[in-house]
């Protein structure tokens, strides 16, 4: 009988083994991120210095408190002051209001604030055996890729930070229903990941770019509609009836100054606002999506949707005023997708484990008034460093997948065989539309 080891490292595609021992690694994974936490679920998250010394800071514990959760009042819907709204996207407001609900009793309490936790991190570590079983399909000849999402250091240490892995969840699915050439599934799917995140939404541009260039744009239209009527269907119940509560999220997004690991924190010099950091970081963004799409539509040979999805999802992280440290699970199913290399992933998990490292030890001198590190630099040379080696390492990868588009000789997923796994209704489709250079079928 073949090891655990053994059956996943000769895993080819995703078989009823190879699916056991992947969720068995996400179980390891999930005992791993309980336990990165379990400080502050013993001693609870009263003390703000502790909690981040220790590094298990939490929104799901920190909003039961003091977003109205913790009396069963739903989001939006609260009547609490517009500074103790919940500035989130519609879809997640609703998954931590109903979250709230089963949680037996009312009223505030250490344990019913633990119990929200629990149900919480239950919930993501839930989406996370979802993303992997979706990868390990998704991948074919490469499931056992996903053996990299169902370990990933990124996502054990920050699935319990946010509800993010909802987002990446809905992200997963829609691309793996597209690669299933479901069209309006895939389309209902990143609608409802946007929904959640706004990051979803810039997956329709990698659709876009390979639908225009293969001359099938009704997929694309197709699946845009699709989206867009999910996301309506979520979000227009709650513009109609608690407007403002509803749109705190993007005026929020739009006006919060520049915050933790953002390159913008070098440029506050400037004197530019809140909103000022939005227009330049928005105008830039765009600029790095027209790039994107020229690569996409001059490249000799069509990039696949990962591709072409990592690099817009990363300019927008980059780019952004804002680099919480879960957003790093953003971009790992995508890099198991685009290049799965293990010692590139390892070393760039790494330093995002360093990153998570110096981010909570410079929050705990901030809210300890300076009393963490006492005189000396050492947390900020760390932090500096933290936020200089996270970008360097999302920017190295972005550049080598650049190179595996001009280069597709170099493409590990394409050397197994094949030409997009996530193609869906155009793989293999000849090109109909290259820019700059003949295209290669």
């Amino acid at each position: 009988m073949n090891s655990p080891v053994k059956t996943l490292l000769t895993a080819r595609r995703a078989t009823a083994p190879v699916v056991t021992w992947l969720l068995v690694a996400t179980a390891i994974g999930a005992v791993l991120a309980v336990l990165s936490k379990q400080w502050c679920r013993v001693h609870g998250w009263d003390d703000a210095t502790a909690t981040h010394l220790h590094m298990c800071y939490s929104d799901f514990s920190q909003l039961f408190g003091t977003r109205g959760m913790a009396e069963k009042l739903f989001p939006f819907y609260t009547g609490l002051p517009a500074e103790q709204a919940l500035e989130y996207p519609a879809l997640l407001a609703v998954i931590a209001g109903v979250s709230a609900f089963l949680v037996p009793g009312l009223g505030f309490s250490p344990e019913r604030q633990l119990a929200y936790f629990d149900v919480n991190s239950a919930g993501s570590f839930l989406c996370w055996a979802v993303i992997v079983v979706a990868i390990a399909y998704a991948a074919r000849n490469r499931s056992r890729d996903a053996l990299m999402v169902a370990l990933a250091p990124g996502i054990i240490l920050t699935s319990q930070l946010n509800w993010d892995l909802w987002a990446v969840l809905f992200a997963t699915l829609g691309m793996f229903a597209f690669s299933r050439k479901r069209i309006v599934l895939a389309g209902v799917l990143l609608g409802l990941g946007a929904a959640a995140k706004l990051y979803p939404l810039f997956i329709f541009g990698a659709i876009l770019v390979l639908c225009f260039r293969t001359g099938k744009m009704r997929h694309f239209w197709v699946s845009l509609a699709s989206g867009a009527v999910a996301w309506l269907a979520v979000n227009v119940p709650f513009m109609l009836t608690a407007f403002d509560e509803w749109s705190r999220f993007y005026t929020f997004s739009s006006e919060r100054e520049i915050s933790f690991s953002s390159m913008w924190l070098a440029f506050t010099w400037t004197g530019l606002d809140g909103k000022g950091f939005s227009m330049v970081s928005n105008v830039l963004f765009a600029v790095a999506c027209v790039g994107v799409a020229w690569l996409g539509m001059s490249a000799v040979r069509r990039p696949r949707m990962a591709q072409l999805a990592f690099l817009i999802i990363a300019a927008f992280i980059l780019l952004n005023k804002v680099y919480s440290p879960q957003f790093v699970m953003w971009l790992i199913p995508l890099y198991v997708l685009c290049r799965p290399r293990w010692r590139e992933f390892l070393i760039w998990q790494g330093i995002e484990v360093y990153h998570w490292a110096s981010v909570w030890l410079m929050s705990a001198r901030i809210v300890s008034g300076g009393a963490v590190g006492g005189n000396t630099a050492w947390i900020e040379i760390m932090y500096g460093s933290g936020i200089a080696l996270h970008m360097a390492a999302v920017i190295y990868i972005c550049v080598k997948i650049i190179g595996d588009i001009r280069n597709p000789d170099r493409d590990l997923v394409r050397f197994d065989g094949g030409d997009d796994p996530m193609g869906g209704p155009i793989e293999d489709a000849p090109d109909k539309i290259v820019w700059g250079r003949k295209a290669v079928v």
